[in-house]
């Protein structure tokens, strides 16, 4: 369809309806997105002060950034040596600072943590993920403004911690972890060197740090190399013959590699003594805890013969009776699939009183990632 438009005199102008109707369309369309900027620009949103006295610390490795407020006056950087967090405590104490949150970054918090905790402060520490929604240019003081405006609203949340009991078998059992990744590790090069001198252990014999294995290593790095007089080591449990196991162990006479794997021996068996030092002093720190406890020490534990445990396992404890004296009679060893080293996880990650900070077996396997929330 067309659209004459008549002016002056014989002058006509001839316009497509179509076009017409996008013109209206269009004008009336900005119009109305005018008009909702305009709404939008007037309308404010006001969120509750929930915690007026708060401050936020954005922690570092060499120095940390403190904020009481959204001003330049408000914000103060200190070292991280002890006097520093004294003279940072002072700081805070004089602004009347009552709740701290600070980021969880790395390991440099742990000592602030204490102080400010010691300083009788309420600290909170948080997630990196809940604090980096900064647009723009990111600076520490933009940080700690950022924490202390989200800290003062009310908006973050605090990490899962260990009591000071928990937090020490932590430390004992992260540190035997991580002694027994460099044993494994140890072990596949000590097995390396005897597949590169054609010695192959690893064949005749299921592990080669077992009965067998380590009775045959320690004999040939003092020094006997014959595969005959080595496979009169087999244990009795062995698969293998004695015969088979001595034609596994024909030495090539490579003394480089030999060298070698007296080296990764040595730094074996002293990674063992090792983790039995952090077994005698986890034992020695869960039996003070339960010896000072009488509602501890009244439990016994029935037996368990049919669990079943590995070579990782600590040794010199009875961890069904030490765990059941532990949880104050709760039997987590009765559970089927439970074993020395999950329970061991669950001392030495959650503790006691971490268990009772979750109020339904909802909200602590939901922090366990075993479920989704929204179920």
């Amino acid at each position: 369809m067309l659209l004459e438009l008549e002016f002056t005199g014989d002058t006509f102008i001839v316009i497509p309806i179509g076009i017409i109707s996008k013109l209206v369309v269009t004008f009336l369309g900005a119009f109305f997105i005018n008009s909702k900027f305009l709404f939008m620009a007037k309308k404010q949103m006001t969120l509750e002060v929930v915690n007026p006295n708060a401050a936020g610390i954005d922690v570092g490795s060499r120095s940390h950034w403190v904020s009481v407020g959204q001003n330049s006056e408000d914000v103060k950087e200190y070292g991280v040596y002890s006097q520093d967090h004294q003279d940072l405590c002072d700081w805070l104490q004089k602004h009347n600072v009552t709740t701290i949150a600070m980021e969880s970054t790395g390991t440099y918090w742990q000592n602030l943590f204490s102080s400010l905790v010691a300083y009788g402060f309420e600290v909170i520490l948080v997630n990196g993920r809940q604090t980096k929604n900064i647009k723009g240019k990111k600076t520490d003081i933009l940080d700690c403004q950022w924490i202390q405006k989200l800290h003062t609203l009310g908006l973050l949340s605090s990490s899962f911690l260990p009591d000071s009991t928990t937090a020490i078998i932590r430390t004992y059992s992260r540190h035997r972890q991580n002694i027994i990744k460099q044993s494994a590790s140890t072990v596949m090069k000590i097995q390396k060197y005897f597949r590169l001198m054609n010695m192959r252990l690893d064949v005749v014999v299921k592990d080669i740090v077992g009965l067998t294995g380590t009775k045959i290593i320690s004999d040939f790095v003092n020094g006997e190399k014959s595969g005959k007089k080595l496979a009169e080591n087999r244990h009795y449990n062995c698969r293998k013959s004695e015969e088979e196991i001595a034609k596994a162990l024909q030495y090539n006479g490579r003394e480089d590699y030999y060298f070698a794997l007296q080296q990764e021996w040595y730094t074996y068996l002293h990674l063992q003594k090792q983790i039995n030092a952090v077994d005698i002093q986890i034992k020695k720190h869960l039996t003070d805890v339960i010896d000072n406890d009488d509602n501890k020490k009244q439990h016994i534990a029935s037996k368990k013969p049919y669990k079943r445990k590995n070579k990782n396992t600590i040794r010199g404890v009875d961890m069904n009776q030490m765990s059941y004296q532990y949880f104050e009679g709760i039997d987590l060893m009765a559970i089927e699939g439970v074993n020395d080293a999950t329970i061991m996880a669950i001392i030495s990650e959650i503790g006691l009183e971490g268990i009772k900070k979750f109020e339904t077996a909802k909200q602590f396997t939901s922090w366990l990632r075993l479920v989704c929330k929204y179920t």
